[in-house]
């Protein structure tokens, strides 16, 4: 049974993010698993589950398009948490049929064409990571960007009817995010010390310069307002659910 998130977010008002955490894994038992891109929101969250879980459920959606540094330290936190990383991969076909016919870039063409592109190697798969799930972690924080402004610590995922999604880091800055990193010794991707401070498909993500937006190197052709893949609220052909 779905929980109703404006009663949950009134409750879970003022606490932490490990006690927003730690209320999600007692709210939901093993019907909750976080997705992790291994950011470094991601690493640090893997490391507060391993304080309330000796097993936590933690997916990847693997696009097989990523950066080796991400691989690296995917390897990095199964060695140093001992996790068992569920990840999935994009339907072969989709793949296949995107790249005969589009060719290897055509998400650089137009929104609609990145949209199909993440649509294939990111929603698809989330859809088989979630299915079964009442919730969803994520390290989404309101200052990532402007489409970020409105979350909530929950919020009811509109692609997956039934589930919803936890945030427990929406409040956090990245200063308190690279302070938990430090305090904790968490393994984190090394693309972060070369001026990489949002991390996706290796095609899509560049490093920043002095001054830009955090998220700037993220699909960096397109307008601020554009910058997600879907997987926080885009359907199939871009809308907004």
């Amino acid at each position: 049974m779905a929980i109703d998130v404006e009663i949950a977010n009134r409750g879970l008002g003022g606490l932490t993010a490990p006690e927003i955490l730690q209320w999600a894994l007692e709210e939901f038992g093993d019907r909750i698993a976080l997705a992790s891109s291994f950011g470094a929101e991601d690493v640090a969250l893997i490391d507060m589950l391993t304080r309330f879980s000796k097993h936590p459920r933690v997916f990847v959606l693997d696009t097989g398009r990523l950066h080796e540094a991400t691989y690296e330290v995917m390897e990095r936190i199964r060695g140093r948490y001992g996790v068992r990383l569920e990840i999935y991969s994009p339907q072969r076909e989709g793949v296949e049929r995107l790249e005969r016919e589009e060719g290897l870039y055509s998400f650089r063409r137009s929104l609609e064409a990145r949209h199909a592109c993440c649509f294939i190697r990111k929603v698809e798969p989330l859809g088989r990571a979630v299915s079964g799930l009442g919730a969803w972690i994520t390290g989404m924080r309101r200052e990532q960007s402007v489409t970020r402004i409105q979350a909530e610590a929950v919020e009811n995922d509109p692609l997956h009817p039934g589930v919803v999604k936890v945030n427990p880091l929406i409040d956090w800055t990245t200063g308190q995010v690279w302070d938990y990193i430090h305090r904790h010794d968490v393994p984190y991707n090394t693309l972060h010390d070369m001026g990489y401070p949002s991390i996706g498909c290796e095609p899509c993500t560049r490093a920043i310069q002095a001054g830009e937006h955090p998220r700037a190197g993220r699909w960096w052709w397109e307008e601020p307002e554009q910058k997600e893949c879907g997987l926080h609220g885009l359907t199939e052909s871009g809308a907004r659910a």
